[in-house]
């Protein structure tokens, strides 16, 4: 049942949430501000007061050290004065206060006196409907003077102030409350819009962006985020599709031919020679079983579960490799050792050796040294290599150069890049130049 109040709270909206802290955040600060406004008004008022009668007790101090009262004292102000004797008796006093009575006993006057604070008195004792500030201040002669003013006016005053600030700050708080929603609205009214933006982003129309507004803020840093992440995602659904696309293509050739063989073979079973046309399926079925193969690896490399941080000697895996090509290796007499997958670095040399095998005349090298923090791994044959130009575009999918359009070799056109990927995957590099006759394939990864 306790969490059904913050369970009501999180499904608000966000809107809704700002303001209602925003105003409370107000409510509480402009509360703060009343109070403290109230209580500095009041210590100054009663400063005021206590500076008239302390200074009105001063004057009349001097007075009786000077011999000069008379029994009546002009009053000042509103403010009561009595002078009282050692004896307690009352031998001057403004008009219309009690000559018989002292505003304060003997013991309070003397307390008043010793501590020199005005203090507070009821004077309803004393015929004085209100609540007195009264100071009290010791003459020559033990003469005590008593010096007293009406606080009334400053209680009205601050009653007053009291009822204007219980009235106006809610009203103030509303009108804050209300402008708190208007400006949270308006701000927020970007996120709406991308909000709006992308409900209208579907898969027939995944070139849409989402709106960018004009102010420079977090929305507009969002807004860029968003529409980055979409491109990022459109061309990676393009890829996705022109593989499907590639595939299907490659594909349909293979089956074709089994197809067209398996027919042929069943139409004229008695003239047929069945062991070419089971070489022929098994050719075939070969190219689809490397193509698939190839597909499944692009797959892993496309979902990034390529890389196992394990440490790799590049030296017994080039050595491996090319002994089953019948090449020998040249490697360097220390260990070379690279951080990644041993299975994908594999791939990358099977495929440049398979390519470098079928293309070359009579010659196929493979070398590995270190560079440096770099490992170089290189694999050259002496074929008629690959123009400048086209060097970049064999790394592409499905990329077949007019030379070697056919298929009869058993080539994808994956192997360059599934190459390229695992390499730069592992945070290295890879690039065709001349081998003068010939080709040669770069390989550069970090020890």
């Amino acid at each position: 049942m306790a969490a059904n109040p913050f369970r009501w709270w999180r499904r608000r909206s966000l809107r809704v949430r700002l303001t209602v802290v925003a105003t409370a955040v107000l409510g509480v600060g402009l509360a703060v501000a009343a109070w403290v406004f109230v209580n500095v008004l009041g210590r100054s008022l009663i400063a005021t007061i206590d500076d008239e009668v302390t200074s009105r007790a001063r004057e009349i101090v001097a007075l009786s050290d000077a011999n000069r009262l008379d029994g009546e004292i002009v009053p000042t102000k509103a403010t009561i004065v009595q002078v009282i004797d050692r004896n307690g008796r009352i031998t001057a006093a403004t008009p219309s206060t009690d000559r018989l009575v002292p505003l304060l006993p003997q013991g309070a006057r003397g307390t008043a006196a010793d501590s020199g604070r005005p203090q507070f008195l009821d004077g309803r004792p004393y015929g004085i409907p209100a609540v007195l500030r009264v100071t009290v201040m010791s003459a020559d002669n033990g003469v005590t003077v008593l010096a007293a003013r009406s606080f009334s006016e400053i209680e009205r005053a601050l009653r007053t102030t009291g009822h204007v600030l219980l009235l106006g700050t809610p009203l103030l708080l509303v009108v804050l409350a209300g402008a708190s929603w208007v400006i949270i609205g308006r701000t927020l009214s970007p996120i709406g819009a991308l909000r709006r933006g992308a409900t209208e982003i579907t898969g027939s129309s995944p070139s849409r962006r989402l709106p960018v507004p004009e102010a420079n803020d977090e929305v507009h840093s969002l807004a860029m985020t968003l529409n980055d992440m979409l491109a990022r995602l459109e061309e990676a659904g393009s890829r996705q599709r022109a593989l499907v696309s590639d595939a299907a293509h490659e594909l349909r050739s293979p089956l074709a031919s089994m197809r067209l063989q398996l027919e042929v073979a069943l139409s004229h079973p008695d003239g047929q020679d069945w062991r070419e046309t089971a070489e022929g399926v098994l050719e075939d079925t070969l190219r689809l079983s490397k193509l698939a193969e190839d597909l499944l690896a692009l797959a892993r490399l496309d979902e990034g579960r390529t890389l196992r941080h394990e440490p790799v000697e590049l030296g017994r895996l080039v050595t491996r490799t090319a002994s089953r090509y019948g090449l020998d290796a040249d490697i360097p007499a220390e260990a070379v050792v690279v951080i990644g997958a041993e299975m994908d670095l594999g791939r990358v040399l099977v495929n440049l050796i398979d390519n470098a095998v079928r293309h070359a005349h009579d010659k196929v090298g493979v070398g590995l040294w270190k560079s440096g923090p770099w490992a170089v791994v290189t694999v050259t044959d002496d074929g008629p290599g690959i123009p400048p130009e086209d060097r970049e575009r064999v790394f592409d999918r499905f990329t077949r150069l007019d030379t070697s359009r056919s298929r009869d070799d058993g080539g994808t056109g994956l192997g360059l890049a599934i190459a390229r990927e695992v390499v730069e995957a592992h945070g290295g590099s890879i690039a065709l130049d001349d081998a003068e006759p010939g080709l040669r394939a770069t390989v550069r990864l970090p020890v």
